[in-house]
C-alpha cells in the first residue's frame, strides 16, 4: 500500500499543526502590531530576563530556534518599534545584548495573555492544558525536538516526510 493511501505522514500532521498555529497566533496578535516571529522574541526574551540571563541576539536566536541573522532583523524592527532595547556588550563588542523596554514589557504581558488563551484552546481536545494527555503530548513534543534531524549524506529518494 503507498504512502498516500495510508493517510498523512507524521511530518506532514507536524507541519500541518505547525502552519495551523502561526496562522492563528499572528491573527490573534495583529491588534498588538505584533507577528508570531516577534512574539517568539519578545515572550522568549521576557521569560529568559525572568530567569535572570541577560541574554545577546545569538543566546535568544539559540533558544528559539531561528537563525541569528532573522533574530537580528527582527530585533531591529521591535527596536524600532520601541519594545527592545539593543546595547553593545561591553564584555565582547561583537555581542549585542537585548532587552524589553517599558513599553515592550506592557505589550508582551498582552501579548502572552492572548496566547495563553490560543493554548488552551488548542489543548481542549487533550482535556485542558494540564490533562494527563496534554502532559504527554508536550513530552513527545520535547522528544521529537531533541531528535537531531541532520542528515549524514543529504537528502534520500523515498516518499516519506
Amino acid at each position: 500500500m503507498s504512502a498516500s493511501t495510508e493517510g498523512p505522514t507524521p511530518g506532514f500532521l507536524v507541519w500541518r499543526l505547525s502552519t495551523k498555529w502561526r496562522v492563528a497566533v499572528d491573527r490573534a496578535l495583529a491588534p498588538l502590531g505584533l507577528t508570531h516571529a516577534q512574539y517568539t522574541l519578545l515572550a522568549s526574551l521576557h521569560g529568559m530576563r525572568r530567569a535572570g540571563a541577560g541574554p545577546s541576539q545569538r543566546q535568544l536566536a539559540d533558544h528559539v530556534g531561528l537563525e541569528p541573522l532573522y533574530v537580528s532583523k527582527l530585533a531591529r524592527a521591535l527596536a524600532a518599534a520601541g519594545l527592545v532595547e539593543r546595547v553593545a556588550d561591553p564584555a565582547d563588542t561583537r555581542a549585542v545584548q537585548l532587552s524589553l523596554t517599558a513599553e515592550g514589557r506592557e505589550v508582551t504581558g498582552r501579548a502572552i495573555t492572548v496566547v495563553r488563551e490560543l493554548v488552551d484552546r488548542l489543548m481542549e481536545p487533550l482535556g485542558g492544558r494540564s490533562g494527563e494527555r496534554a502532559e504527554a503530548f508536550v513530552a513527545d513534543l520535547t522528544a521529537l525536538l531533541d531528535v537531531p534531524l541532520d542528515l549524514p549524506s543529504g537528502p534520500t529518494t523515498t516518499n516519506e516526510e
